[in-house]
């Protein structure tokens, strides 16, 4: 029979191998969770999706410096006014519905990703591609996007030198800009003031270095413009028919007679000119203008004697200067003899 000592040493080793393989198994559950939790955060959070994550989040926050410094994009030669602030904001909040894909191997370690969408109840797509940078905390990866170049979109209005792109006012020098724009995302331009207006015209852009369908703004007059043009034709033309005269003076009307006239002549406007605004070498010009007139009055004839009453409708064509400002319309009638 084994010494009682013998035995206490042999059951203090037992215990001992058996913390020790209890700490051994925990020690070894710990570094398995430990890889599991490396693996899971390094999908999560620093994958190839991330900076595609970060990059929509920049742009729906109008933060134009930390988009580009995401997508590493060069800057085309064109206006920068959509690549910050309200522009911006306004271009990614028409983007809705947004899926950030799993990622896909592509060559030399690249990864690719498909960002999905809506824009204005259309479903769009992206493809970003990403490339793999250096480790952080020798743990965890780090992606990039693989260098590209911004997008562009030429706009040109008709007689303005300002524009609205995404309700921000912009330059347009000679009536024409191209501007640098994020993708992906909406562009609407516009023209608006209190005399002239072009429709919206918009624009989605989906993709790297492409220059997308040019905006053409096609302004015309505003019912106001044509409402103040027509009230001074009006007032001219009825200062014209006031004048009690076959010829009035500085006017379109006219008559001629070889009798004798005996009464006051009378002018009636029967239909005033139709107001006809449109673009011309760089302003803005009326079209000829026509007004269907009434004369009347009594002539006595010089070789019968005979009184006779005179009432002539004609139509007199004339033409007349339109000059506009921002705050200010005329018209200056010219009249030919």
């Amino acid at each position: 029979m084994p010494a009682p000592g013998i035995v206490g040493q042999v059951n203090n080793g037992a215990r001992l191998i058996k913390i020790g393989a209890i700490w051994l198994l925990a020690l070894m559950l710990a570094a398995l969770a430990a890889v599991a939790s490396v693996a899971m955060v390094n999908a999560n959070f620093f994958g190839p999706q991330q900076p595609v994550r970060d990059y929509f989040a920049a742009l729906h926050e109008g933060d134009g410096a930390k988009a580009l410094g995401l997508l590493r994009a060069n800057v085309p030669q064109a206006n920068a006014a959509m690549l910050d602030g309200d522009g911006l904001k306004q271009s990614a909040a028409a983007v809705t519905d947004l899926h950030v894909g799993n990622p896909r191997q592509l060559p030399g370690g690249h990864s690719a990703i498909t960002a999905s969408y809506t824009i204005d109840g259309a479903e769009l797509s992206t493809d970003f591609e990403l490339e793999p940078g250096p480790r952080h905390w020798l743990f965890f990866d780090s992606w990039r996007f693989v260098p590209t170049t911004l997008p562009t979109i030429d706009v040109s209005v008709v007689n303005a030198q300002q524009a609205m792109v995404n309700s921000v006012k912009v330059n347009m020098p000679g009536g024409r800009n191209t501007f640098a724009v994020f993708f992906p995302g909406k562009y609407q331009a516009e023209y608006r003031s209190d005399f002239f207006q072009a429709p919206p015209v918009t624009r989605t852009v989906t993709a790297s270095g492409t220059r997308a369908p040019a905006v053409a703004l096609a302004t015309g007059p505003t019912s106001a413009l044509v409402s103040q043009v027509d009230a001074k034709l009006h007032q001219y033309l009825d200062q014209c028919a006031g004048q009690p005269v076959l010829l009035p003076t500085d006017c379109p009307l006219g008559s001629k007679t070889d009798n004798r006239v005996l009464s006051a002549v009378k002018w009636t406007i029967l239909s005033y000119p139709e107001v006809d605004i449109s673009a011309y070498g760089g302003t803005w010009v009326l079209a000829p203008l026509t007004v269907k007139a009434q004369v009347e009055f009594q002539e006595q004839e010089l070789f019968t004697g005979k009184i006779v009453d005179v009432k002539t409708a004609e139509d007199f064509g004339f033409t007349a200067k339109l000059n506009v400002t921002d705050t200010s319309v005329s018209v200056t009638p010219v009249v030919s003899y």
